[in-house]
């Protein structure tokens, strides 16, 4: 799909509050409020916007501890990686879970609230997969920059 002016300028809009009302949005674009409307469904078809979603402060939520952790599988079957997959699903302590290139085959973001919530965490429910080989943990010790807002190239 090919973007205009006015769709990089409602993309960035609605990443940034996409609780604009189309008014708002249409004095930002010079466009119609209409025409903002059916730019947005057009956008919401193509699946351009996938969804739109409230972000909570993990701090006000009582997670504001986060770890990254490398984990490696005893197999490489695809079957080993669907259950490993499948298994991940049903941990609310991972946010992100990335099957990534080099020594480890997946990365883990998880969010927990502190040190010991994270130890109970592996010991209890991650290390107890039967396909998971080893971990390495790594604990953030200040977040540089975090967005969610992409544009498109």
């Amino acid at each position: 799909m090919t973007f205009d002016t006015a769709d990089l300028i409602l993309l960035e809009a609605l990443q940034t509050d996409c609780k604009q009302t189309h008014k708002q949005l249409a004095l930002k674009t010079d466009l119609s409020v209409t025409a903002v409307h059916e730019r947005i469904k057009k956008l919401e078809r193509h699946g351009i916007i996938k969804q739109y979603v409230a972000l909570l402060d993990p701090e006000q939520i009582a997670l504001g501890f986060m770890v990254f952790c490398h984990v490696k599988l005893v197999q490489h079957a695809k079957s080993s990686l669907s259950a490993f997959e499948s298994d991940i699903m049903g941990l609310t302590e991972v946010v992100e879970c990335f099957h990534v290139s080099g020594s480890y085959d997946y990365l883990l973001k998880v969010m927990v609230r502190d040190m010991a919530h994270f130890r109970s965490f592996l010991v209890n429910k991650l290390t107890s997969l039967k396909s998971i080989a080893s971990t390495e943990s790594s604990f953030v010790i200040t977040q540089v920059q975090n967005t969610t807002k992409l544009m498109p190239a």
